[in-house]
């Protein structure tokens, strides 16, 4: 019997591809080799020179060689990596850009990896399957591994003619929607600071330098590309950029960067109340509260945030109010810097405090309610107010007017009801509040802290003894408002009612004949 040997060859191919093991590890090396970057690294003479030179567009360029720079794409996650090497090979041009190439020039680990590219957020989707396009405003890809997201963004370029449905501003300047793509140096003269127009070349791992901002990385200055005035129009969120960036980097703010900054600091209160929240969260919930505070009084940006503290402030520059908020700031950082956790929630409860306390006294004074009853009145006043400005979360803000209930319960609770009010889920944080209230304010509320300090520092067998003493103590209920006895009415000829006591003490109430 004759035997074919391509006939055989043929079917025994056509039976592996039908082997489902086979079809899996065949696609599992198609996607290695795919994956993998096919770039060399470039030999000196294929660096153009370090020398700046002048781009197509008003910014200057330079151009900075591997072997003049520090990044290493060891550096760099392995999934940005592939994004770049995907977008290279697909024939794009890919730039790891911003934040990332300027941390990791000054030897910060980099929070996130950002992309930009030549392909429009519809060509990146084609090349990706686990991506997903994102915006309004300006749209941009997400290139989702599981947790870690890759942002990809198109080359901005500048408006022409008007167009809605791509670019749209509002009377003020203010971008509401920024869709217009162009080159990279485009896109250079459309970021907002020069530190930032850093542009790591993956084709031969050399970075693009615009306006300086390799030398304003060296000098630690934070200088504004563009116009300020105009820049800060397009996007108001860009002067709490700029103070958040001075303290991180440690950098001066540029004099001309610096200028209109005060004028312009109202322009905040137009900025979508969801995006001030996230912004917020940037400025003081990475170490630098205190700094970034401060920095913000000096420049008014504070005020358009949080209106009813600075209103407080206004009034007593050097007071409680004053003196809290330097205390919440400082005890953010100092958890941020020794890892430990912190919450939205007992953050806008102790800066909210004292704007409570006096919209309950205006209210008590206003209505006639007690005291006691008008702070809960106005929790939701005062929250209200802020979400106007910031979008607090509902997760966060009702535990946060737990917080503030709790404050009332504290004096009331001196005693055997302590141990009932330790078992609260809010309890820990309400009990820190009390200690920063103790340290700003001193008198009875220091007093309270104080007790409350001893009793939940103590083991077992001593808390008992000192709630013993607590429900002993006739300062117990000192805050407690006492209730009304309600006046007597006159006797049919005018005269006031007279009392007598009767025989077991108790006074007893006769007209006079």
């Amino acid at each position: 019997m004759v035997y074919d040997s391509r006939q055989i060859f043929n079917q025994i191919t056509d039976h592996i591809s039908r082997c489902p093991i086979f079809r899996r590890i065949s696609q599992f090396c198609k996607q290695l080799f795919e994956d993998a970057p096919k770039t060399t690294a470039p030999t000196p003479a294929q660096i153009e020179p370090t020398t700046p030179e002048q781009s197509s567009g008003a910014l200057s360029l330079e151009l900075v060689p591997r072997d003049a720079h520090t990044i290493s794409r060891k550096q760099i996650s392995e999934n940005a990596l592939k994004v770049l090497y995907r977008l290279n090979k697909s024939g794009f041009k890919a730039y790891l850009v911003g934040g990332g190439v300027r941390d990791l020039l000054l030897g910060i680990e980099p929070k996130d990896f950002d992309i930009v590219t030549n392909a429009t957020p519809e060509e990146i989707k084609k090349l990706f399957r686990n991506c997903r396009v994102v915006g309004r405003r300006f749209r941009l890809a997400h290139i989702v591994f599981g947790r870690d997201v890759i942002e990809v963004a198109t080359f901005r370029g500048h408006h022409g003619e008007s167009n809605e449905k791509v670019s749209k501003a509002n009377a003020e300047g203010r971008l509401l929607r920024d869709n217009v793509y162009g080159e990279i140096d485009e896109d250079a003269e459309r970021r907002d600071f020069t530190v930032n127009a850093l542009y790591y070349d993956i084709s031969d791992y050399s970075i693009r330098s615009y306006g300086g901002g390799m030398a304003d990385l060296k000098a630690g200055t934070l200088r504004l590309i563009g116009d300020p005035e105009t820049r800060y129009r397009e996007d108001p969120v860009r002067m709490l950029r700029a103070v958040r960036f001075a303290t991180k980097l440690n950098m001066g703010i540029e004099t001309v960067t610096a200028a209109p900054i005060k004028q312009l600091a109202p322009l905040l209160k137009d900025i979508p109340a969801a995006r001030m929240y996230e912004e917020v969260l940037k400025l003081f919930f990475a170490g630098k509260a205190l700094a970034n505070f401060e920095l913000m009084q000096e420049y008014k940006l504070f005020a358009p945030l949080f209106p009813q503290v600075a209103a407080l402030l206004k009034d007593d520059p050097k007071g409680t109010t004053m003196k809290m908020v330097q205390a919440i700031m400082k005890s953010t950082d100092q958890r941020v810097n020794e890892d430990k956790p912190v919450t939205p929630s007992f953050f806008y409860a102790a800066l909210l405090w004292y704007p409570l306390r006096q919209r309950a006294e205006d209210i008590a004074v206003e209505s006639g309610l007690t005291l006691y009853d008008a702070f809960f009145a106005a929790m939701g006043d005062v929250m209200e107010q802020q979400c106007q400005t910031i979008s607090i979360p509902r997760r966060f803000s009702t535990p946060a007017k737990d917080i503030w209930q709790l404050q009332l319960r504290f004096d009331r609770s001196q005693g055997t009801r302590a141990f009932k009010l330790m078992e609260h889920p809010k309890f820990r944080a309400a009990y820190d509040l009390l200690l920063l209230r103790g340290e700003v304010e001193a008198g009875n509320v220091a007093k309270s802290a104080a007790w409350w300090q001893q009793f939940v520092e103590a083991d077992e067998t001593e808390r008992l003894a000192i709630a013993r003493s607590g429900s002993k103590s006739p300062n117990r209920n000192r805050n407690a408002t006492q209730r009304r006895r309600r006046p007597r009415a006159p006797n049919a000829d005018g005269s006031a009612p007279t009392s007598t006591p009767k025989a077991n003490g108790t006074p007893k109430v006769k007209t006079a004949e």
